[in-house]
């Protein structure tokens, strides 16, 4: 069994990890980290897994265990590390942005993979640190690596996406409260989001002379989970030959399905997947892609890495749909 251990056990990526790995064959849930609940059940903040997790929330760490996921703050996995020491055969995977940028990935003679597996899937297999995608993140670049790998950005992408309000985080803000999200909608850091970063470096990984813009706008949606995101841009190739190149880029690919039809947000919330959808309009291709933000954009990607990184098969723990929101 992997003995596991969660850092910040009480957010929204941490309960949706507990709920997985509650139910992976291959798992067993050493420790979870929260020194505001310290002493307290986990299902006293995560209720619904009355009956699956029957552990106390700890402020303690297992430096022995095989695996510690980080599901703390953007910006706090550095100083955590640095406080913290674990075993030097403990895999790390980081849920926040502290190590996603090639800048950042050598920290403390760690150095972290970015875990995207449809782009680094080799490289995640034979990592011990890996820095998990954003879910907005993760959502744009599977609508874009099948261009970029045969090189065809060549013009800026124009991107909309609307996530949910636990992209947010648990921690309640003037634009996560019920009465201001309901029956309302707004974008914010338009075209300065910072997953802009970690999209710009998998691009020019398989296309380097990428230098078109991309102009994102993100959304707050009306709902609690999920990515709708749509993008489009100029393209010369023969749409035929773009659809055969998705579907050869994904063809083995456990979670990722390619189609000409229009798809909803609904398809993929509750699941690891992701659906793209792909549409000819005029000399542009417009491509949708959705995720469930917590899984596919966070916890169960988190679990693929780890499932690669242990040698097990991908998909392990990731094909029933959890309870949830």
């Amino acid at each position: 069994m992997i003995n596991a251990g969660i850092i910040g056990g009480s957010g929204y990526t941490a309960g949706e990890l507990l709920r997985l790995l509650a139910n992976h064959p291959h798992v067993n849930i050493d420790f979870v980290y929260s020194t505001t609940n310290a002493g307290k059940p986990v299902t006293s903040v995560h209720q619904d897994l009355l009956g699956d997790v029957n552990i106390n929330f700890t402020e303690n760490v297992n430096p022995d265990v095989d695996v510690v996921f980080l599901c703390l703050g953007h910006g706090q996995s550095k100083a955590f590390l640095t406080a913290h020491n674990f075993s030097a055969n403990a895999r790390i995977i980081d849920l926040g942005n502290d190590f996603r940028l090639d800048k950042d990935a050598n920290f403390d003679e760690k150095q972290f993979v970015y875990g995207l597996p449809e782009l680094n899937r080799k490289a995640i297999t034979e990592a011990k640190y890996i820095a998990n995608p954003g879910c907005f993140a993760t959502a744009i670049q599977l609508a874009l690596l099948p261009l970029a790998q045969k090189r065809l950005l060549q013009n800026d992408v124009h991107i909309n996406a609307t996530t949910g309000s636990t992209g947010a985080g648990v921690q309640p803000s003037a634009t996560s409260h019920h009465p201001w999200r309901t029956n309302n909608m707004s974008h914010y850091k338009a075209f300065e989001h910072q997953h802009l970063g970690e999209i710009g470096e998998s691009l020019k990984q398989l296309q380097s002379g990428f230098e078109g813009e991309l102009l994102f706008i993100p959304n707050r949606g009306d709902f609690t989970r999920g990515i709708f995101a749509t993008l489009y841009t100029k393209l010369s190739a023969d749409f035929k030959e773009v659809v055969s190149l998705y579907n050869d880029y994904y063809k083995d690919e456990p979670f990722v399905n390619v189609t000409t039809d229009s798809i909803s947000l609904k398809l993929a919330v509750q699941t690891n997947k992701c659906f793209i959808s792909l549409e000819q309009k005029g000399g542009y291709v417009l491509i949708t892609s959705v995720i469930d933000n917590l899984i596919k954009g966070a916890s169960g990607q988190a679990i693929e890495n780890m499932n690669l990184m242990f040698e097990l098969e991908e998909a392990t723990g990731l094909r029933l749909k959890p309870a949830g929101f």
